[in-house]
């Protein structure tokens, strides 16, 4: 969207700013609701192999590692888990009432990619019935995922703009266009490694004329069953030397007048200015809170992810990760974040994003983004 040229946020008070809304919250697991299991995945030092044991007894699942983690603890809302505990080299998920299975992989890291402890755990209508009390308890079995045998995770792909809301528009392209086509191909992508999408919109057209109205039903897609990311994707503009991609999860904007593109992505003039003081609202209200911190701080790795990709597969001017008050991505009950997939208003960048071999180049890498966090291959 349109907005001023202004100076990017130096490393230095992007960490600041960042540190400031996750206090502790990196050693949280990332934690994922599927049909049939709820899977933990927690990062570990390193990217060598890590030695592991496992015990599932009634009411937890313990895991002794070979590497020694920041100890925290918290509460999990998600089904068939209701607490974690990190404690040196163990690490222990307490099971839902009734729940006595679980399985649990260490994976070594590749491609710059730490190694992470997966823990999937059934959940209640996935528990088998009991074997006869003569039948011997079945073994814990640890293994490598195998997310090809297990339900399916859905990933909703936000195309920002459509129908009355044509969005950034120049010479070369128009925003509308670009994010559908963009989200297109990088549905297809995530569909063909067994992941299911939810498109908030598949043609030119709006969810509502009301732009507040739009972006809560667009939201509100993060919410329907179980999700393990939304991914918004948008196209930027400002003066013709500005350019570049930059990724976005929620948080505090920045202070000043020129303080937030997320006034023009929430619709711009007065009500992108009301919608954006909501946000904000909001993610004041959350620094409070463990729950929305530790889904904030999955949000930040995703979009770290998706940043690092995009880069990598585009040689594009690196705008960095950082927090803004978008009201699409406001709810922290997913992971969730905005990616501004170039500037359609550089006289470099427009050409490239009205390309097709291009955008499908943004696609295969905001899709293998998405599947590096949902650690499926």
């Amino acid at each position: 969207m349109k907005r001023p040229t202004v100076s990017l946020l130096r490393p230095a008070l992007a960490a600041a700013l960042a540190g400031a809304l996750l206090p502790a919250a990196y050693a949280a697991p990332r934690v994922g609701s599927h049909d049939g299991f709820t899977r933990l995945v927690f990062d570990l030092p390193g990217q060598g192999a890590v030695s592991s044991s496992v015990k599932v007894g009634a009411q937890a699942v313990t895991v002794k590692l070979g590497a020694s983690l920041k100890s925290e603890q918290g509460a999990l809302n998600a089904p068939g888990v209701t607490a974690y505990a990190v404690s040196g080299g163990t690490v222990t998920v307490t099971l839902a009432p009734g729940g006595s299975r679980a399985t649990a992989s260490v994976l070594p890291g590749s491609g710059g990619q730490p190694a992470r402890l997966v823990i999937d755990v059934p959940t209640v209508g996935a528990v088998p019935a009991r074997p006869p009390a003569t039948a011997r308890p079945p073994a814990t079995v640890v293994r490598p995922v195998n997310t090809a045998a297990m339900a399916r995770p859905r990933v909703v792909l936000d195309a920002g703009h459509g129908g009355v809301d044509p969005g950034m528009q120049s010479r070369w392209v128009s925003e509308e266009d670009v994010t559908l086509d963009v989200a297109l191909r990088t549905r297809a992508e995530l569909q063909r490694h067994g992941v299911d999408v939810t498109m908030t919109r598949t043609a030119d057209r709006h969810l509502s004329v009301n732009k507040g109205a739009d972006l809560e039903a667009r939201s509100r897609l993060a919410n329907t069953g179980q999700v393990s990311a939304f991914v918004s994707i948008h196209v930027n503009s400002a003066g013709p030397s500005a350019q570049g991609i930059e990724t976005y999860y929620f948080g505090q904007p920045l202070a000043g007048s020129n303080r937030s593109l997320a006034v023009q992505e929430n619709g711009g003039g007065s009500v992108g200015v009301e919608l954006t003081r909501k946000a904000a609202s909001t993610a004041q209200n959350l620094l409070g809170d463990i729950l929305a911190q530790a889904k904030i701080a999955f949000s930040r790795q995703l979009a770290q992810r998706v940043q690092s990709r995009l880069i990598a597969a585009t040689g594009a001017v690196n705008r960095g990760v950082q927090t803004d008050a978008f009201y699409v991505i406001r709810n922290p009950t997913t992971p969730a974040i905005l990616v501004e997939v170039g500037f359609g208003s550089h006289p470099v960048e427009g050409p490239r994003l009205a390309s097709a071999e291009y955008r499908e180049r943004l696609a295969q890498a905001l899709a293998r983004a998405i599947l590096d966090f949902l650690n499926t291959k």
